[in-house]
């Protein structure tokens, strides 16, 4: 027979059990929508003053993106206004961007604005292909606030840094200001839309408030990139000519070598 004391011992073993696997889970339902624990950034004394100030800046990175989440789900504090910041957001993304820029390239009335059209979807491939890379390198995960549904599957990808959509944003508002927008009321739209965009992916916790900086510092610097290698329309045209010419001589080389071997 067990003795009272033992089973008094076995009662509060299972006890501080329960307790400790509700407190494991109610940590668990809180972090869910956390960026980080206060345990990932304890910094010591006798680390670098680089390593120190670096843990800061993130810790005050993370802490900032995680204020600004305040659409990351229908639960956040202005969750009912997450549709419309995910429209912004989409606006921002380059699907949209490049189908209207290809759109706009076929049926352009002029050669300038077939011109300036052409440029712009080499822009959007450029951007698209510098800030891949960049993502692949560094690797950095999105905000684990992150909300994931259907469509955004397709369209969000893993990595976080930099932001894709302020890259986009911010090189597609100095394009439009210095090629197409030449009245003050459509200065102040664009540039409200490419503040609006970078912001929508901080209100829903896509990314960090770092990658958003660097995003549009890159994008902002991006079209400087792009008016350097501004390829004109004769320049195309004579490149095509190029092109189409070296692919007649090594056809004709090619007969020619083929009715030689013949002959012989």
């Amino acid at each position: 027979m067990s003795s009272p004391m033992s089973r008094r011992n076995s009662s509060r073993g299972s006890v501080c059990g329960y307790r400790g696997s509700s407190e494991c889970h109610a940590r668990r339902r809180s972090s869910s929508c956390s960026y980080f624990s206060p345990e990932d950034f304890s910094v010591s004394l006798n680390q670098p003053i680089f390593t120190i100030a670096l843990r800061f800046l993130l810790a005050i990175d993370l802490w900032l993106s995680k204020r600004l989440g305040v659409c990351a789900c229908e639960e956040s504090p202005l969750g009912g206004i997450r549709p419309l910041v995910r429209l912004v957001e989409f606006s921002g993304h380059v699907i949209p961007w490049f189908i209207g820029t290809v759109y706009t390239l076929l049926q352009g009335e002029s050669v300038e604005e077939q011109e300036i059209m052409l440029n712009l979807a080499l822009a959007l491939l450029l951007d698209l292909l510098l800030v891949r890379f960049l993502k692949t390198l560094v690797r950095r995960r999105r905000p684990a606030q992150n909300r994931s549904e259907i469509l955004s599957t397709f369209f969000v990808e893993r990595y976080s840094f930099p932001s894709g959509h302020a890259t986009r944003a911010a090189m597609c508002a100095r394009f439009l200001l210095v090629q197409l927008v030449d009245t003050a009321s459509m200065r102040v739209l664009v540039l409200g839309w490419a503040s609006l965009v970078s912001l929508s992916r901080l209100l829903l916790a896509r990314q960090y408030v770092t990658d958003v900086g660097f995003g549009l510092a890159m994008g902002y610097c991006h079209y400087s990139l792009v008016e350097r290698l501004w390829v004109t329309w004769d320049c195309l045209q004579d490149l095509l000519l190029m092109g189409l010419r070296e692919r007649l001589n090594r056809a004709y080389t090619g007969l020619g070598m083929a009715d030689w071997k013949h002959w012989a």
